[in-house]
């Protein structure tokens, strides 16, 4: 039942002669993956960042959509540590949809105040949609509307953002697929891609319990059709170099999560569960997995790279 249900959206989705999309994916710990929501992040903490997600959604369903993400930035030193650069890949399946996403990014930042950055980014990419039938199952196979072989298509997507960074707060706008592009799927189809709008931002409290640290966050976005709203706040503990985070989000009429992680030598390694709270119930959640990695490369400082572990966060 589920199988066919998935099916028979993927069919109805490949073969309308025109169809609006919005291919983003919503990932639970917004947080961990800025620069994959804003470009302008890219480089602004002086370090290098790797970060990766996996993520596996309405899970117990037949061909239910599972995503894998990875992203890396980083300051250019050669220019000055005013400039930032990163490189991402996207890849994200649903039924017999898969789509690809690989992105370069570009940030200038600079200082506002005695802390502060601010930065504006930039990003570039090439999307490609694939639809791959080889998995279905269908009473007919001969039959015409549905089709026989793989079809592809792709374009060009931009988007662009700003930045501001404080050691105890930041807050970003960002815009993706700013052209609405539209994808060429084999000679009839075609894809139309919404303009997406992100704003985000969180801030760190520092307890009276010096061990302690509250970081609040939200994330707001929209196509200016719909909207989505998600609050989330993490406790942190430190103690003797090891850090380890609870926490809870909300998107309202959506979705629960909930959030544990720690760091480790300069690596993140978290786990988040999504309950969906209207729709296919709480039991058929999402799953994901975070793994990041920081450290401090600047060639142009004495005792370089000794990937030091820095803040997260």
């Amino acid at each position: 039942m589920a199988k066919r249900l998935f099916a028979i959206v993927s069919l109805f989705l490949a073969f309308s002669a025109s169809i609006r999309a919005q291919l983003d994916v919503q990932f639970s710990d917004f947080t961990a993956l800025k620069s994959y929501y804003n470009p302008a992040v890219s480089g602004t903490e002086g370090i290098l960042n790797v970060q990766a997600a996996y993520s596996m959604q309405m899970v117990g369903y037949d061909d239910a959509p599972a995503t894998m993400y990875v992203g890396a930035d980083l300051p250019i030193y050669f220019l000055s540590p005013r400039h930032g650069a990163g490189v991402s890949f996207l890849n994200d399946e649903i039924g017999i949809f898969k789509t690809t996403k690989i992105s370069l990014q570009y940030a200038y930042n600079a200082k506002i105040g005695k802390k502060g950055r601010l930065a504006i980014g930039f990003l570039g990419g090439l999307l490609s949609e694939t639809i791959d039938p080889s998995g279905l199952e269908l009473e007919d196979n001969s039959d015409p509307a549905f089709p026989s072989s793989q079809m592809d298509g792709n374009t060009v997507d931009l988007g662009a953002g700003l930045y501001y960074y404080h050691p105890k707060m930041w807050l970003g706008i960002s815009g993706q697929h700013l052209l609405a592009p539209t994808i060429e799927i084999g000679e009839t189809n075609e894809m139309e891609l919404s303009r997406m709008f992100y704003l985000m931002g969180g801030c760190n409290i520092k307890l009276k319990n010096s061990l302690l640290t509250l970081q609040p966050s939200f994330l707001v976005q929209s196509d200016l059709d719909t909207w989505r709203e998600d609050v989330q706040c993490k406790m942190l503990y430190e103690y003797d170099g090891k850090k380890f985070y609870g926490g809870l989000g909300y998107s309202p009429n959506t979705s629960v999560t909930f959030l544990v992680g720690g760091y480790f030598h300069g690596i993140k390694l978290g786990y988040n569960y999504q309950m969906y709270t209207s729709g296919v119930g709480y039991i058929n959640g999402s799953h994901e997995l975070v793994l990041g990695y920081q450290a401090d490369l600047d060639l142009f400082k004495k005792g370089r790279n000794r990937h030091k572990s820095v803040r997260w966060l």
